[in-house]
């Protein structure tokens, strides 16, 4: 079957041949289309140009059949994360079926004709070895193929021990344990001083800070730290706001510094949150949560200088939600592959902990038009007070709602006869084109069903959800930042 589903392999072949796990997670990024031309595959071989860091794309090929890779990028990896990345492709079903180029007929001709040299009868090879009547395989960027290995192919790099690792995790704990530490101190530090200190509206204050956690391999909390800054001044209460997360920057340095007391869920919430990177590799290759999941909402922030899209996914049998993120940075592209307003029955492997953070896996099947199931305001209250209590520190929790937009003062909310929930600095006036604009213009003050995602100072509306269709009104990525987001 050309091209067929019959003959595409799973994702956890494609990790089979990676020559450790590193080197899936390095081919992640670069397994989607729009950083690839001429992207093909057929019943032998499936190709692509991937568009690297050098002036030329890389032509990359496998043969998926006897197994066999070829790249022309400089890597000493065999597979390089060209060949994992349009393997993870075509797993993914984003590989159309096409033609060979030249380029990639002659790599598999040689390919071919070197199986049946070393199959042909001993009489029947020349003394040189190879079969009478064939020509040299002299292409230096073929790869290896398990256990037939072309001669000029660079071997793999071998895996690191168990020594290695542990002396790297070792040294890595370290490392956040003092940052923790030196965060604790300059917690206490603030609030000795007070938050009328002149030095909290200095960016440098708190860009310092971020930098050493940065340092101490504690990335997440620098994030929040950066993101911390910017609520100086930028209110008349900011004093609540920042008051209010430099006591979760608290909670989460001393639980980071307790995490072998902690239940083990917990505390691999709580090593995720302050910023203990786990591999993509390893969560493809725990146990899947299968059903079918409802893309409910999509937002966009900008978070420095990265652009993160979030999709929320959630269960139609477990009714259980998982996020779904995407970054792109100058000039890149955010995930478009998944559309709100439609089911996809698929594979998600979950994060450690009881975090909403998944990886799309296997896919079963076509996405097909679908809404979530909503609730009422108190009880989307109830829903994200319990995902507030699991982790404290989530800063963005979705929920559906049946509810109707209403004014109070300067402020807009959705409400229904029995509670209210305030939109997120929702402007005095309505601006033509936001997510708001186009709630009030569709409902006209009527109650709809919305996916909402709430924040700590109120919920943003992120999708609209009619009887004949899913109307995506989230945060937009600036378009200026990314390319074709």
């Amino acid at each position: 079957m050309v091209g067929g589903v019959s003959a595409r392999w799973s994702v956890e072949q494609v990790e089979s041949v990676a020559p450790n796990p590193a080197a899936i997670t390095n081919a992640q990024p670069l397994s989607t289309p729009n950083r690839w031309a001429g992207l093909g595959a057929d019943d032998r071989v499936v190709w692509g140009s991937c568009k690297g860091s050098g002036a030329e794309p890389y032509d990359t090929a496998v043969d998926h059949v006897s197994v066999g890779f070829r790249c022309t990028c400089p890597s000493r990896k065999t597979p390089c994360k060209h060949a994992l990345a349009l393997l993870l492709m075509w797993a993914h079903g984003q590989v159309p079926d096409g033609v060979p180029t030249a380029k990639v007929e002659a790599w598999i001709g040689r390919r071919l004709a070197k199986q049946q040299a070393a199959d042909a009868p001993a009489d029947a090879r020349a003394p040189d070895g190879e079969a009478a009547g064939s020509e040299p395989d002299v292409d230096s960027t073929s790869g290896a193929d398990g256990g037939s290995i072309d001669d000029d192919a660079p071997l793999p790099e071998p895996p690191p021990s168990d020594e290695e690792r542990d002396a790297a995790r070792d040294e890595r704990i370290a490392r956040m344990m003092a940052g923790l530490t030196e965060l604790d101190r300059w917690l206490d530090d603030r609030i000795r001083t007070g938050l009328a200190d002149p030095a909290l509206a200095r960016y440098a204050t708190w860009d310092h800070l971020a930098a050493r956690l940065v340092d101490a391999q504690a990335g997440s909390l620098a994030n929040r730290i950066r993101r911390l800054a910017g609520l100086v001044g930028a209110s008349a209460d900011w004093h609540d706001d920042v008051l209010a997360e430099l006591g979760i920057l608290h909670l989460l340095s001393q639980a980071g510094r307790r995490i072998g007391q902690l239940p083990n869920s917990l505390a691999d919430a709580v090593a995720t949150t302050v910023g203990w990177q786990v591999r993509q590799a390893d969560v493809l290759g725990g146990v899947p949560d299968t059903d079918d999941w409802v893309v409910a909402g999509r937002s966009d922030v900008r978070e420095d200088r990265i652009e993160v899209r979030r999709h929320w996914l959630r269960g139609t049998t477990s009714g259980r939600w998982a996020l779904l993120l995407s970054f792109a940075a100058y000039q890149q592209s955010l995930d478009t592959s998944l559309e709100v307003g439609t089911s996809l029955r698929a594979d998600l492997h979950r994060y450690p902990g009881p975090a909403l953070r998944a990886l799309v896996g296997l896919r079963h099947g076509e996405p097909v038009v679908a809404r979530p199931p909503t609730q009422s305001v108190a009880q989307a209250c109830d829903e994200i007070g319990r995902m507030i209590v699991a982790e404290p520190w989530l800063e963005r929790v979705p929920t559906t709602v049946t509810a109707a937009l209403a004014r109070s003062g300067d402020r807009w909310l959705l409400t229904d006869h029995e509670a209210s929930v305030p939109l997120l600095d929702s402007p005095r006036r309505v601006q033509a084109g936001s997510g708001l604009a186009t709630l009030l213009a569709v409902t006209g003050g009527r109650p709809a069903e919305l996916t909402i995602e709430w924040t700590p100072h109120g919920v943003t509306p992120l999708s609209l959800h009619l009887p004949d269709r899913t109307i995506d009104i989230g945060p937009r990525a600036d378009s200026s930042f990314v390319g074709a987001a």
